[in-house]
């Protein structure tokens, strides 16, 4: 049998009374793809905190074995030190700096106590063209797409001469066309020998790249199977302990009067006459879920902060709630007040203040209806915040938790628990499930059905298609700014959503608003 470059033996890590681990044993082998799975909270970031030096030892039970031997791994430098590179989801990236400069910053080969820039940028090159990632070594960061950034994080990694790599999520933003890039890369430094530890939600990806899996659940190891002989429906089994019926729950109420309506709606950056949204029109009805699609870059995110008050100078159009006309200046207060929500992309950047409590991030937005002679009322703020944690199941230990401390799901309910208590008629929803796991994601197409049959209007931006051809009654799909098609439920296949995310199509089925048939 191989032996392991790497173990974990009967792990374990406490968090005042939370066991977040609890006797863990994992193994990697040599030129391995091992993947992780579990729910949001089940363990897999504390776990790949203590490899990366975050968790020090002697702050966790058991022993962390490499290459046979036990290793203290007490800080960061440890880790780099023992040839383990932790490429997180929050990228560690100086966008100021080039390439070639961020892959040997602190590391710089120095020539007459100078630094060597000619050796930097010929280093970084032969780097790049060893691992055939595709990067130009003199390109600043900050002009990269984040799929090229996670490249450069994977280069940086391989510059350090690093045989262990851990990856967090690594394709979570990623377009498809750069999943495959990267899954690619990572069979190439497979074959080369550098063992791999990956972590991720999409099971589909698992199963194409991964050699084993490991299954962690509330803390412990689960499971572990050879990737050949496991199944998706095993997996998931294990990962949230029950089976799991149908994935895409949609009950599609009656829908009702229209409650959000987008008319010829142009909108330009700020300070920038280009326009970058036009032609958008269509309508959101009582017990609809309108999905929007299309490739990165196309808007969407800009849609959807336009509609909310928070991004763009609109040049012509209307937006109006249940036939209340925002006013083209509107701002995220006038929108919560008229019925309208957004739950962001970026939680952590504008859903979250992460070193604040639960309780505090759940009452935002909402503090009008708390208010008391001008006094917040604590004792409603209370009982309401604790109804909402119940009822969205959140796991942590109480209101008084600090929210940067939760798995990524549970931050996820929380940033939702904070949109319902506005007690909203529109919600839109960017990239609600993305970074969070199976059982999460179920439970919160669970909730979209409960809105939606409440008379509630969603609009919902995903960039997996299965999930908009699955939870959407109608979706559209953007080109460039532009509609490239609106189809109806159940008439569109995911080459015809991607032909026209490509702006391939010019035919619109089903119908796009009271006002428009056709693109």
């Amino acid at each position: 049998m191989i032996s392991p470059v790497l173990e974990c033996r009967r792990i374990g890590k406490r968090f005042g009374g939370v066991a977040a681990l609890c006797d863990v044993d994992f193994d990697l082998r040599p030129g391995e793809i091992h993947a992780l799975c579990g729910e949001n909270g089940a363990g897999k970031s504390t776990l790949i905190k203590i490899l990366g030096g975050i968790h020090p030892h002697g702050t966790y039970d058991g022993e962390v074995i490499i290459d046979g031997k036990p290793a203290a791994i007490r800080s960061v430098a440890d880790t780099k030190a023992a040839g383990i590179a932790v490429i997180y989801q929050e990228l560690a990236l100086v966008d100021e700096m080039t390439v070639a400069e961020n892959l040997f910053l602190g590391k710089e080969p120095v020539r007459g106590g100078l630094i060597d820039w000619p050796a930097v940028f010929d280093g970084a090159r032969r780097v790049l063209q060893q691992f055939a990632i595709d990067l130009d070594p003199r390109a600043p960061v900050r002009e990269l797409g984040i799929g090229k950034r996670q490249l450069v994080e994977v280069a940086k990694a391989l510059a350090a001469n690093s045989r262990i790599l851990i990856l967090d999520e690594p394709t979570a933003a990623l377009s498809e066309h750069e999943v495959r890039a990267l899954l690619q890369i990572l069979r190439n430094l497979r074959s080369r020998g550098v063992s791999c530890l990956y972590i991720s939600h999409r099971l589909e990806e698992i199963f194409s790249i991964a050699d084993r899996l490991t299954v962690l659940r509330d803390g412990r190891n689960v499971a572990t199977f050879d990737a050949a002989e496991a199944t998706v429906p095993m997996v998931i089994r294990h990962m949230v302990g029950r089976e799991i019926g149908e994935l895409f729950p949609r009950h599609t109420p009656k829908h009702g009067a229209p409650l959000l309506r987008v008319l010829d709606l142009e909108v330009a950056p700020p300070e920038d006459s280009h326009v970058r949204l036009a032609d958008i029109q269509f309508d959101v009805h009582e017990g609809e879920v309108l999905g929007i699609g299309g490739l990165m870059g196309a808007g969407r995110t800009e849609l959807l902060m336009h509609l909310f008050g928070a991004w763009g100078r609109r040049v012509r159009g209307t937006v109006s709630v249940a036939e209340q006309i925002l006013d083209a200046k509107a701002n995220p207060r006038q929108s919560l007040r008229a019925g309208l929500v957004l739950v962001s992309e970026d939680r952590k950047r504008f859903g979250l203040v992460t070193d604040k409590t639960v309780g505090f991030n759940l009452s935002l937005s909402s503090l009008r209806q708390l208010d008391s002679m001008g006094l917040i009322d604590s004792t409603r703020e209370h009982r309401r915040n604790s109804e909402m944690f119940r009822s969205l199941a959140i796991k942590a230990s109480g209101l008084e938790a600090k929210v940067g401390d939760l798995s990524g799901g549970n931050q996820q309910k929380v940033v939702l628990g904070k949109a319902l208590l506005t007690q909203p008629r529109v919600i839109l929803l960017d990239e609600p499930t993305r970074g969070i796991d199976i059982g999460a994601k179920v439970e919160l197409y669970g909730l979209m059905n409960r809105l939606t049959a409440a008379g509630c209007g969603i609009v919902l931006v995903s960039s997996e298609l299965e999930e908009l051809m699955s939870m959407s009654d109608r979706i559209l799909m953007l080109h460039n700014g532009r509609i490239g098609g609106t189809f109806a439920r159940g008439e569109a296949t995911q080459e015809q959503l991607l032909a026209a995310a490509m702006g391939r199509s010019t035919v619109t089925t089903g119908r796009a608003s009271e006002h428009q048939e056709t693109v």
